[in-house]
């Protein structure tokens, strides 16, 4: 399965990608990692030899000349999905079209529970015990995709939302290869002729 990665920040889902890799737990090829930004997670991207690009959205003069930039240089990959790995940017609905139930992201709630940029935070404010990661398909709608995989993580009384959110974070690492791995197995064994990397 070919992946291209979008990320915006540190990069630590990605390097939970690139370790299981390496270590045989999931059958991908990372063809290329990109970014809205100069960030970690292509630095993570470079040490491993993947290939990296940067499509700064201040190049461009709108929102939609910038989906469009991004668009093609993912699609020039011919990616067989698209992983949403710290990707702090929204795309639009014709970038999303142009990858129909290809493009994953991560989600640090059990959605549809607390969508949105401060889940966590939100997660907090309502008292709940137990909040979560989603591993989700990305549609128009932000965080409204078919969901793929969640766990669960209990809210402490003492949690920060710093705190939380790196719990929260690790258990995302892990779940996030997991879906990987069975998305990549049912690829190759629906297809037998499918190359495997």
């Amino acid at each position: 399965m070919r992946l291209v990665v979008l990320v915006s920040g540190s990069g630590t889902n990605l390097q939970a990608m690139i370790d299981a890799l390496h270590q045989g737990d999931v059958e991908v090829d990372i063809a290329a990692v990109g970014a809205d930004l100069e960030c970690a997670g292509l630095d993570r991207a470079r040490a491993a030899g993947i290939d990296t690009f940067v499509v700064p959205l201040s190049e461009y003069p709108d929102r939609e000349q910038w989906n469009r930039a991004l668009q093609r240089r993912v699609a020039s990959y011919h990616p067989d999905r698209v992983v949403f790995a710290g990707f702090m940017r929204i795309v639009d609905a014709e970038f999303v079209s142009v990858f129909p139930r290809r493009i994953i992201n991560t989600h640090p709630s059990l959605l549809p529970s607390f969508p949105g940029a401060h889940a966590v935070r939100d997660a907090l404010a309502y008292g709940v015990k137990v909040t979560g990661a989603t591993v989700h398909e990305v549609v128009a709608d932000v965080d409204a995709g078919p969901i793929l995989a969640q766990v669960a993580v209990p809210v402490a009384e003492d949690d920060t939302e710093a705190v939380l959110h790196e719990r929260i974070k690790s258990a995302e690492r892990t779940l996030l290869v997991n879906a990987l791995a069975k998305l990549s197995w049912d690829v190759t064994s629906t297809d037998p002729d499918l190359p495997r990397s």
